[in-house]
């Protein structure tokens, strides 16, 4: 994948020159210290040596007098900016960074992305959509990967050619990957997880579920509406079958998952363990962070182990085929209410047969 582009500050490229000035490290201890490539930081260099007469060149203002109202000026201009750079204490991402922008504040736009170093043309971009026929591909495979979870792209593809879809391997790929969706085989290398850091084992084999807030479950699923799509984060008690938690978003990133668990614990209280699956939002240091410091335990299924979190992926389907496949809807407002809806009527209307064809409320609710 083609890495992206950095930009660098003036402030960053003098102060990695003085430093290369000064001769006490060489290029490559610069190098690995800034993250910048030996070359960048030589032309630097040479660039501020070439440029530092222009300095004492200029003509001096030392007989001249100063002009209060100009200096008193650039002072309050600093200041705006010293304020308006308060925002970077933590590190962002560029879509974080453009968030940051404000085009009623006291700086300009442009003055404002010069600061955030990232491009104002970021700001007026605006994504185009997925065309009706692929959000059409997208809802029939969805749907079908809830009955055949082990099917991937070729019998997604002869799928579609049957319904009159012509369609390239590529392009189906693209989409499931865009709904987070994947075939369930077997894999290389199982025993190779990803960093030991963000990794949990599985601590539900041969646990005995015996009262409410003891184990929840956690994990995220793409729903189809008529214009678009959104992702639903769910978390559930596992010995009740009670949702605890649910919210909508429209991108995979932890910080809407992490919203949903931070709600939830604040609406029933904490749990013993949270089980999920091995996601980007769930192997992420915000997440594990934030579930260490309540003291939570994390538990995570085993790639290509779905049946590890099958509570929860019945969940998706009792939401799927009683709701969302027959009401769907056209924009966010309309699935929050509707999952609104659905939700109240999971937990306190419907029989659930896993727990002795009893209402999740009834076992929830007494013991919390």
């Amino acid at each position: 994948m083609k890495q992206k582009r950095r930009k660098f500050s003036g402030a960053f490229k003098a102060k990695v020159a003085i430093e290369a000035l000064k001769e006490r490290e060489t290029l490559a201890e610069l190098s690995k210290r800034f993250e910048v490539h030996p070359n960048m930081i030589s032309k630097w260099k040479q660039e501020l040596l070439e440029r530092s007469g222009e300095i004492f060149d200029k003509k001096s203002d030392a007989d001249s007098e100063v002009d209060p109202e100009k200096l008193y000026a650039k002072i309050g201009q600093l200041k705006i900016e010293n304020d308006f750079l308060k925002k970077l204490e933590e590190d962002r991402t560029v879509n974080q960074l453009r968030k940051l922008v404000d085009t009623e504040h006291e700086l300009s736009v442009r003055r404002q992305c010069e600061l955030l170093t990232t491009h104002r043309s970021g700001l007026y971009y605006k994504p185009c959509g997925e065309e009706p026929e692929n959000l059409e591909i997208m809802r029939i495979m969805d749907e079908h990967y809830l009955k055949h979870p082990t099917e991937g792209v070729i019998r997604m593809q002869d799928l579609l050619f049957a319904l009159g879809f012509v369609v390239n391997h590529k392009r189906v790929r693209r989409l499931l990957r865009l709904m987070g969706l994947m075939a369930i085989y077997p894999k290389k290398n199982l025993s190779k997880l990803g960093l030991k850091k963000y990794i949990h084992p599985y601590l539900l084999k041969g646990l005995n579920i015996e009262r409410p807030n003891q184990v929840w479950a956690v994990d995220l699923t793409y729903i189809t509406m008529k214009n678009g799509f959104l992702y639903l984060t769910a978390i559930i008690d596992l010995y009740s079958c009670y949702a605890v938690g649910w919210g909508i978003s429209n991108s995979l990133e932890a910080d809407a998952t992490l919203c949903v668990m931070k709600q939830a614990i604040k609406d029933h209280g904490k749990p013993g363990i949270i089980n999920s699956d091995q996601g980007s939002r769930f192997t992420c240091e915000k997440w594990v962070k934030y579930l260490k410091d309540e003291d939570i335990r994390i538990s995570m299924d085993g790639r290509g182990r779905f049946i590890d979190n099958i509570f929860i992926e019945r969940l998706w389907r009792s939401v799927k085929h009683d709701h969302v496949y027959l009401h769907p809807a056209s924009d966010g407002l309309e699935l929050y209410q509707g999952l609104k809806e659905y939700f109240r009527y999971y937990n306190h209307e419907l029989y659930h047969q896993g727990i002795g064809r009893r209402i999740p409320a009834e076992l929830y609710k007494p013991a919390t």
